[in-house]
């Protein structure tokens, strides 16, 4: 255990510091991408420009409101309005060279005509462009009017504004990410939780295979921890603490025969911590579950602790009792929770989601394309074509009415463990 992470161990509550493993293996954790970040980052839509001299510029942007309206005007806030002739991406400077009457001379030594871009095609009318366009001296005997591709959506890097730069047009990065977590936001989080991010991934591979061992349900696990972020107050002197909250390793097995079936889905490892969370919070609120015969023989909601480490972190109380269930809290996983488990985090008002293992066909939080037949079986699958369709990315949604950062951490110190790839997590 490097000095930096013993130092981390030193801040943590008793039972954390008696729970987690000996050995901390490193990782890196690599931010998730949405769904649009994979597949709307280059959406391509027409715009109008013209070309008028530097003095007349202000003239044909308020034709431009008198049009579409003042907010209206605003539209393609990423897209420089005014460009120089020499500052044209190459393409467009060989097609508006030979456009018109003055086109070359333009575009001949020190120019002093600026080229607008107008607005996109969809809200602006041709004819009243041109109409308007004519009321202003000095153009209206040479008017130009050309229709180009832009990009829609603002770049997410800088990188990008550069190469949408020559391929369309003057582009610029607000460092902002309009299809997803604000860079600045992904930045900052990710150095808050990577100073301890490895403590909690090799205590959830920890119970994984602990529950595993005991015959409980595959080597899958789960930690929940709530972070408690100081003022930053000059004043205070106040130290971020971290407490576990729940442990919980998966049970899908337990009371059942392994025999051809999927095990107990209510007994997953992200399931069962969340339930957990849940049982301290009415345990705070001094609110004891009313007692009533069992419906059925067999209990779906293994959320009971089946470990000792499981029972010594429910033991403990909450840290803040009085908010949302799971809101701003940390999940920490072995493998990437399946569709169900994702959709229940996210209803739980999960703050932060970090695991290692992808499950590609049936995890519910990457957004990345799912190829056909990649179980990695060497004859074909047994459960027939596997695999295809888009990723879901439900760590962050636009439609949905919750959304949470999330990682992937990567590593090649922590054993692997290995789970069927059509298994739900």
């Amino acid at each position: 255990m490097s000095d930096s992470m013993k130092e981390v161990v030193e801040t943590l509550d008793p039972v954390s510091r008696r729970l987690i493993p000996q050995s901390i293996d490193s990782g890196t954790l690599v931010p998730l991408k949405t769904t649009l970040e994979l597949r709307d980052n280059l959406s391509v839509g027409l715009a109008y420009v013209t070309r008028a001299p530097t003095k007349l510029t202000n003239d044909v942007v308020n034709i431009v409101r008198a049009m579409v309206g003042d907010e209206a005007a605003k539209n393609l806030p990423h897209l420089r309005r005014c460009s120089k002739p020499n500052d044209l991406p190459p393409h467009l400077k060989n097609q508006f060279m030979n456009e018109g009457q003055s086109g070359r001379a333009i575009h001949v030594g020190k120019s002093q005509w600026l080229y607008i871009l107008l607005g996109p095609k969809d809200d602006m009318d041709y004819q009243q462009i041109v109409q308007g366009l004519s009321a202003i001296d000095g153009i209206r005997d040479d008017i130009f009017v050309g229709l180009i591709p832009v990009p829609l959506l603002a770049p997410t890097s800088q990188v990008q504004a550069n190469m949408w730069s020559q391929q369309f047009w003057q582009t610029v990065y607000r460092k902002n990410n309009p299809l997803g977590p604000h860079p600045s936001n992904i930045c900052r989080t990710t150095g808050v939780v990577s100073r301890d991010a490895n403590i909690w991934m090799s205590l959830a591979h920890q119970v994984a295979k602990k529950a595993h061992k005991a015959g409980l349900g595959e080597p899958i696990g789960a930690v929940i921890i709530k972070r408690t972020i100081p003022s930053t107050k000059p004043e205070t002197e106040q130290k971020e603490t971290v407490e576990v909250v729940a442990l919980a390793g998966d049970a899908r097995w337990y009371r059942q025969e392994k025999i051809g079936r999927t095990g107990n889905p209510m007994a997953h490892a992200a399931l069962r911590a969340i339930s957990m969370v849940a049982q301290k919070l009415v345990r705070a609120e001094k609110r004891e579950p009313a007692a009533s015969k069992p419906i059925l023989e067999f209990e779906a909601f293994q959320d009971k602790p089946l470990l000792s480490d499981e029972q010594l972190v429910f033991e403990t109380e909450h840290p803040s009792p009085d908010g949302y269930l799971c809101h701003e809290l940390e999940l920490y996983m072995t493998h990437e929770p399946c569709t169900m488990c994702a959709m229940a985090i996210l209803h739980s008002r999960m703050g932060r989601i970090v695991f290692r293992h992808r499950m590609p066909l049936t995890g519910g939080m990457g957004s990345e394309d799912r190829g056909h037949d990649i179980c990695g079986a060497h004859e074909p699958c047994p459960q027939g074509p596997c695999g295809g369709g888009q990723g879901l990315g439900l760590h962050w949604r636009k439609e949905l009415n919750w959304s949470m950062l999330g990682w992937e951490w990567e590593t090649d110190e922590t054993e692997r463990l290995t789970v069927d790839p059509h298994l739900h997590a």
